[in-house]
């Protein structure tokens, strides 16, 4: 459900319809249910909630989106996303593109930088490579063709590509920005997955540094935080 939602839509919005549906279930269970809920920061832990599932969970969001959340006022135009040593494929990697793709403007790029990953995953690769990373549309319009693809699998394609659309009359694919990999993955491999390359050798993380006015957005230690546009005022 969080998929076919899409995880520009879902992640860190707040009560959201997966959330709904999971104390949907919960509320079946025949017994007294109460929920412990945890916000931890770098600081250590920030906030207890304990009572209903919903109510608990609900207010351990509100502080996460203060504590979690980078809220930026005008959109990102380039982003680097450097990520750390312990995502060791492109399928935890991912996170570098879905944390910062709210925050990036129509027709921008998220640049993926991880010299160190050569792999885009180590436990489901030969699914990718046969389906290669798109939109949510371009496998609804074709279901049938991913019927025996694993359904997480597809989740991922659709979470490290992003929002886009597709047409089936025509079979155009048009992604809402432009990702691109900056890892030890080889440029043909990039090219049959359907996402941009460049050679990490060529990136210089300090010439990304300091630029935010130009709309060019260095993110370290990137996938430990979300970044998402401010709502405008309303009325405004």
């Amino acid at each position: 459900m969080g998929a076919l939602l899409g995880s520009y839509d879902i992640i860190g919005t707040g009560y959201t319809p997966v959330r709904e549906m999971i104390d949907f279930a919960a509320e079946r269970v025949k017994v007294p249910v109460a929920c412990l809920a945890m916000v931890v920061a770098e600081e250590g832990v920030s906030g207890l909630y304990f009572g209903s599932a919903r109510d608990a969970w609900t207010s351990a969001a509100d502080l996460s989106a203060q504590k979690h959340i980078v809220w930026v006022e005008r959109p990102f135009l380039r982003a680097l996303s450097v990520m750390p040593r312990r995502y060791d494929d492109l399928w935890t990697a991912a996170k570098g593109m879905y944390k910062v793709e709210p925050a990036v403007a129509d027709g921008g790029e998220v640049v993926i930088y991880a010299p160190h990953i050569s792999e885009v995953s180590y436990t489901h690769g030969a699914f990718i490579d046969r389906v290669g990373y798109h939109c949510r549309d371009y496998f609804l319009a074709q279901w049938n063709r991913f019927a025996n693809i694993p359904r997480g699998v597809l989740a991922h394609s659709t979470h490290l590509k992003g929002k886009g659309t597709y047409d089936p009359a025509t079979g155009v694919e048009l992604a809402r920005i432009k990702v691109t990999l900056a890892t030890g993955i080889p440029e043909e491999r990039c090219r049959r997955l359907n996402v941009g390359y460049l050679d990490p050798g060529s990136i210089s993380v300090d010439h990304w540094r300091g630029r935010e006015n130009e709309g060019v957005h260095l993110i370290p230690q990137a996938g430990e935080v979300l970044y998402r546009l401010q709502r405008p005022p309303a009325g405004a």
